[in-house]
């Protein structure tokens, strides 16, 4: 990838990921190819120190720029890196996987669009044990450096597959012996619903929730507790609280079996 006449980087290009952590992530995963990295003149501190000391036990390349050529990443904190595609799984092969952990749990995104909210999803499904996460080919951001930056690098330690039809990965997984929880605002508290292994938990679209079809494909319906004072929250938080959850559960069960 060349750059511009005029010096200055592509913003948000899926070819560059930037900001300290995730760039520290993608190296420490080997996960992707670093072709190299564009450093600020000016960085310093112990997250830089440890990137330069991972780039060149890989021979990576660094090129030290001018702060100005890093402008045109929003935040980069000094750091840019030219990477390879992330790759993603196959839903065979990740189920395949999920099913070798004690209480497989995988997260379906049904139309979350904001790059953001998916970073921040992605964060709390590594943060919590989750075994993979499903994503639709449309109707879903794309995996791309915002995504990267606001999962702070998270995205590199968990598998990630991509799916023409949500609805036929559900189909796929009912026959892999997976249970299908929808959530949705008003249903039934998670606390009080018995949730069962292998399980996959559908996270609905910021705005409209879960398409029709895809809640009709659900075994049940899960909600999170909250007041009255405003209609619904924000995708990523209701996923960070439906995963605490799940997390605790998850572990009383494996501690329940290792008792036995």
């Amino acid at each position: 990838m060349s750059y511009k006449k005029n010096n200055q980087y592509p913003k948000d290009e899926t070819g560059f990921i930037y900001g300290r952590n995730p760039i520290l992530e993608i190296l420490k995963s080997d996960n992707r190819t670093v072709n190299k990295l564009l450093l600020s003149k000016t960085a310093r501190g112990h997250v830089i120190s440890e990137i330069i000391s991972f780039a060149k036990s890989k021979s990576i390349a660094i090129h030290n720029v001018p702060p100005e050529k890093l402008e045109n990443f929003p935040n980069s904190q000094g750091v840019a890196a030219e990477v390879s595609p992330i790759k993603y799984k196959d839903l065979k092969d990740m189920i395949k996987q999920a099913n070798k952990a004690d209480s497989p749990l995988l997260v379906i995104l049904d139309g979350i669009e904001d790059p953001h909210n998916l970073g921040a999803i992605v964060r709390n499904c590594t943060a919590f044990g989750a075994n993979g996460i499903i994503i639709p080919k449309w109707r879903c951001a794309a995996v791309n450096a915002t995504v990267s930056k606001a999962s702070a690098g998270a995205i590199e330690h968990i598998s990630i597959s991509r799916v023409a039809n949500i609805n036929q990965a559900v189909d796929k997984l009912k026959e892999q012996g997976f249970w299908i929880a929808g959530t949705e605002n008003g249903v039934e508290n998670i606390e009080n619903v018995k949730l069962t292994f292998p399980l996959a938990v559908i996270i609905g679209s910021e705005g409209t929730g879960m398409h029709n079809l895809t809640r009709k494909k659900c075994d049940f319906l899960i909600s999170i507790e909250q007041s009255d004072a405003i209609s619904s929250i924000n995708a990523s938080c209701a996923s960070s609280i439906i995963l605490y959850e799940l997390f605790k559960l998850r572990k009383t069960q494996k501690c329940n079996k290792n008792e036995k």
